[in-house]
């Protein structure tokens, strides 16, 4: 058959970027003013009411008056034709949908995506999740489970996968990249969806995001990818800590809402390359709920999701590699060399056993330029802890290099 034409084709210097949010539920207690920066909250959205109205004119008035000097009888019955007919469907023939348009892509994945319900006591909700493995493993946001990691009621309900709502457990949690995986109890056979890899998207490229906004389960949306490497920092849980960095994300134009957090980012084939995580915002003058999408939505890569939950899988918690520095940007303003300089250098650290000082400033990682802190950190995350790589630093002037061995990043 011919080609199919694809249906779903249709960043200045300064500017005050807009709130960031999380994609997973509203909370149940009073939140605060949405031109606040929103923070990190347990769970919420037990349930969502939609309201909609007609829309109707006020033109009836006027009409009303002239129709009533007529014989009402009469009115009705010259608008109506007892012979009429909209004759038969032009063709019956099945509507084709090729395996890579939305509606077959949402076909294949909708079974693989499931909607979590949080009841932790005082506060509940709902997120997202994607499965993994056949027997019961799934991927979410730690941020849609953490209320309930220590105590809670966490049930899983599914799309179309013929199961009936059946209750989970945390198996591992890592804040440090928002992510946590769930074992799905009761020994059901699962549908797992088809992971694919993050390292070779464009920005342009076709997506589709499949979660439960608001609570609606089985919720599709498609766009494209808006942009790559994004760093974003999205607010605690408390509000009182310091935002959370989301490193290297996915931006899409794709709708997501409060309560995709964990749910699926897909590819044309129908591949998770990411995992829905949080969502930019406007802010409002409301007080009693959160700020749904505005096209610029983020999510996690696959490749640093697939890695993080195997090590949840595995040992129940993940590492990070780490050289134990402390560091801040410099030479953005174009004063000097850009890189991470360090302000503070961990005893005992593999930079100090590689004899890296206060005051050095970091320019490469095994020869990956480092331009920033942030970039530094995801450099790092491209490793793993005991691997061994070169640094090369700037000393007084002076270019130098170490070898050093990554180490597993300290909490807190």
């Amino acid at each position: 058959m011919p080609d199919q034409p694809d249906p779903w084709r249709s960043t200045s210097d300064r500017y005050e970027p807009p709130t960031l949010a999380l994609a997973w539920g509203y909370p149940t207690s009073d939140a605060p003013p949405e031109s606040e920066v929103r923070p990190r909250r347990p769970l919420g959205l037990a349930a969502a009411v939609l309201a909609t109205a007609l829309v109707a004119g006020s033109a009836g008035g006027y009409l009303g008056y002239r129709s009533a000097q007529h014989d009402p009888q009469l009115v009705t019955s010259s608008l109506r034709d007892p012979a009429a007919s909209l004759g038969a469907p032009i063709s019956t023939a099945p509507v084709l949908r090729p395996a890579n348009s939305v509606a077959g892509i949402a076909s294949r994945v909708l079974k693989s995506v499931v909607s979590i319900s949080v009841d932790s006591g005082s506060t509940g909700g709902t997120g997202s999740g994607v499965v993994l493995r056949s027997d019961g493993y799934v991927l979410t946001n730690n941020h849609v489970v953490a209320s309930a990691a220590d105590g809670g009621t966490i049930t899983v309900s599914f799309n179309g996968a013929g199961e009936a709502d059946l209750t989970a457990r945390v198996v591992g949690r890592d804040p440090e990249t928002d992510l946590a995986v769930l074992k799905v109890l009761g020994g059901h056979t699962l549908i797992p969806a088809t992971l694919g890899s993050s390292s070779n998207l464009v920005v342009g490229d076709p997506v589709v995001a499949i979660g439960s906004p608001l609570g609606l389960a089985g919720t599709v949306t498609s766009g494209i990818i808006s942009a790559l490497n994004r760093t974003v920092r999205v607010p605690s849980e408390s509000g009182t800590s310091p935002a959370t960095p989301l490193f290297n994300a996915i931006q899409t134009d794709a709708a997501i809402n409060p309560g995709n957090s964990g749910g699926a980012l897909v590819d044309a084939a129908g591949r998770v390359i990411g995992i829905n995580s949080a969502i930019a915002t406007l802010g409002g003058t409301t007080t009693d709920s959160q700020s749904g999408s505005i096209g610029v939505g983020f999510a996690i890569p696959m490749d640093e999701a697939r890695s993080i939950a195997e090590q949840l899988i595995r040992t129940g918690r993940a590492t990070h590699p780490a050289i134990g520095v402390a560091a801040a940007t410099v030479g953005a303003d174009g004063s000097g060399p850009r890189g991470a300089k360090l302000s503070d250098v961990l005893a005992g650290g593999a930079a100090q056993r590689a004899g890296l000082k206060v005051g050095d400033t970091i320019t490469k990682l095994e020869g990956k330029r480092v331009e920033s802190v942030d970039q530094l950190i995801v450099t790092l995350r491209s490793f793993k802890v005991g691997d061994t790589i070169t640094v090369t630093y700037l000393r007084v002037g002076r270019t130098k290099t170490a070898r050093l061995t990554l180490q597993d990043k300290k909490p807190g």
